[in-house]
Formats: C-alpha cells, structure tokens, sequence
C-alpha cells in the first residue's frame, strides 16, 4: 500500500513537473530566427589585455555609467542606475544632481540641452538651470518603454532608439534583465523614432533590440546597433535605405559613440553565448529553457570588449578585459589624451591613456 501512494506520489510530481516546463505560461513568445557565423576571438578580436588597465572612478553607492556625453567646453557627463547625474574632469567625478527613471543614452544637442534616452520615462531633455522634462513618451498611443541612445541633430531632430516594445525594464527589475528576456525571445519590436518639435515619427523598424545609434558628421546616415543579431546598420536618413555595414560580431554591440572625427566607439556587452545561437531555431526549446531556475539561464559573459569603428564599418582597433577587470563594456569616448570607458553594470566610469 505504502509503495502505491508512493508510486501515485512520484506519478503526480512529474506530470507537474512535465506541466511546468512544457505548457506553463512564462510571459515570453520565443520566434525562431537565423543566426551569422560567431567568429570566435580571432583575427581583429583575437584576444588582448589593452583593456584591463583602466582605472575606475568610483561612483560611491551608485553604479551603472551606461552612456556618456561631451558637452561643448569638452566636459563628460554619465549617468548610474540609480539615476544619478555625474560630471567629469581631470580624472576625477562629482555628482551633481538625479534625473529619475534609469537613464541610459546621453548627448548634447546644438541648443546645449543634455538629451536622455531613458528607459523608464522615454526622451527628456535637461539643462542646468531648467532641470529634467519628458519631450516624449508615448508613440502609436503605447507608453514608450526601453528608450535606449540618442543621437540630436543640428537642425533640432532628435533620434532615439527604443530596444524593445515588448519587455518593460521598469517591470522587470532593469535594463539588463529584460534585455536579456528579449534577446532570448528574440522578436523583432525594436526601432528608431525621431523627435522634432513636439511630433514623433518613425525612421526604421523590425530590429532584434535596436540599441546604439549615431548620426555621421554630415548627419546624412544614421549607425543603428541591432544587439540581438551581432552586426551593424548604416541607415540613409533621405532615401531611408539601409544596409549592414559589421555583421557576425563575436558579441552583443551596445552603444555607438561618435567621436566627431568619422569613427565611432562600440562596446560589446558580452561575448556570445553558445547555447542561444545553438537553440536559434528551436523556439519551443527556448521556451522550456527559459522554466527552469534562473541560475542556470544563459546570462551575460564578464569579458570587457571595446572597439572601434569607421563610418563604413572597418574595425580599426579592439581593447579588451578578458578576465572582467571592466566589464559589460557598453562604450566609450576620447577627450583629450584620456579614454573614457562606460558599462552597465561597473561600479564607476573606466579610465584609461587613449590608445
């Protein structure tokens, strides 16, 4: 009798187990989709420790630099996670005030406003001496959620990207989690709008998490990050034509930072995972995978990777931290003599002698 019950004991346990893992609802609509080649660490990538000196300056109980902006007396500004607003000079940071939100893309616009991408709030701008407001955040009559860089253009355009119209970070405990859920999901929402006195149209669409984007010198092309496909568009802002200008990255691109002479910074992330571009046609497999115990869910690789990057796609030099010594590396810039380095997660901003 006693092996019966546990026997009908043991049958009951699986049958739920076997519920759970194959028909149990996880908030997420895994697509199958086709991905490039991963190159692996060789050639321009092969692996290097240029990265692993930078210095970090400490940002006290905030973290996150994720973004970071040159004003036009060449002074840097990021912001932490916890929406801090910091200033740097001479190696050195001061907090100078908090936005609200998780702030995520900065840059300056010729008005000398500091346009934000923020992912909770959508696009703001702030100065000194009026503070923070929200210049949009709803499109198609949706809240805008996940509003990732921004790129100002002189004849007062502002271009933002927006990753995703599916996964609310502000719901989901941050940006990094639910960039992760929809990499792993990989549905196409991700796009870019442009702001113009008030009104919002769109410029391209149909991206696996649009993320950094930057306007060329002329401001005739746009350079759009799609992180969940490991490559690089170029997009002709008059005939609104594009066309891959990096592809089969080894990891996830981030930001695109314009350094105003036609090259531009790109941080990488994290290196790829094996196991998502295995699974890239099996969505139902990703869909179970994505039931089991966080622990053992594919996540960010702690290996710093910053590249650079010319207007037509040449890789002209990477830096890495392949022991994490900075890590989910998502940009940089040069002022000066100095590299500025920025992550996601870091405790502070990197700093290091430009390269």
């Amino acid at each position: 009798m006693y092996l019966a019950v546990r026997l009908i004991a043991l049958g009951v346990l699986a049958a739920l187990g076997i519920w759970y893992l194959g028909f149990s609802d996880t908030g997420i609509e895994p697509v199958a989709y086709e991905v490039s080649e991963d190159p692996g660490f060789t050639g321009r990538f092969a692996p290097n420790e240029r990265l692993a000196v930078v210095e970090i300056l400490d940002m006290g109980e905030e973290h996150g630099p994720e973004d970071i902006a040159v004003d036009a007396d060449g002074t840097a500004w990021v912001t932490s996670e916890e929406s801090g607003l910091w200033r740097l000079a001479d190696r050195q940071i001061e907090r100078v005030g908090r936005l609200g939100g998780r702030p995520l893309g900065l840059e300056f616009g010729a008005d000398g406003g500091l346009y934000i991408a923020d992912s909770y709030l959508g696009l703001l701008r702030w100065t000194e001496e009026g503070g923070s407001e929200v210049l949009a955040d709803e499109y198609d009559g949706h809240p805008i959620r996940y509003a990732n860089q921004v790129a100002p253009a002189d004849d007062g355009s502002v271009y933002f990207s927006v990753s995703t119209t599916r996964h609310d970070p502000e719901a989901l405990g941050g940006t990094l989690p639910s960039s992760v859920i929809d990499l792993w999901e990989h549905r196409t929402t991700g796009h870019v709008l442009r702001w113009r006195e008030g009104a919002l149209d769109q410029v391209a669409r149909g991206f696996s998490f649009a993320n950094g984007i930057a306007l060329t010198p002329e401001e005739d092309a746009l350079l759009i990050a799609e992180t969940g496909s490991y490559r690089i568009w170029r997009l002709d802002l008059a005939s609104g034509e594009r066309r891959v200008i990096v592809d089969a990255l080894p990891g996830f691109p981030d930001n695109i930072q314009a350094q105003g002479d036609g090259t531009y910074w790109v941080g990488l992330v994290s290196p790829r995972r094996p196991i998502a571009d295995r699974l890239a046609g099996y969505p139902f497999v990703r869909d179970v995978v994505w039931r089991l115990p966080e622990a053992v869910r594919p996540a960010p690789v702690h290996h710093g990777i910053l590249m650079r990057i010319d207007g037509e796609g040449e890789i002209l030099d990477v830096l890495q931290a392949p022991q994490g010594e900075y890590s989910l590396v998502t940009g940089g810039v040069v002022i000066g003599e100095t590299l500025y380095v920025t992550s996601l997660g870091a405790d502070g901003v990197g700093v290091m002698d430009a390269p």
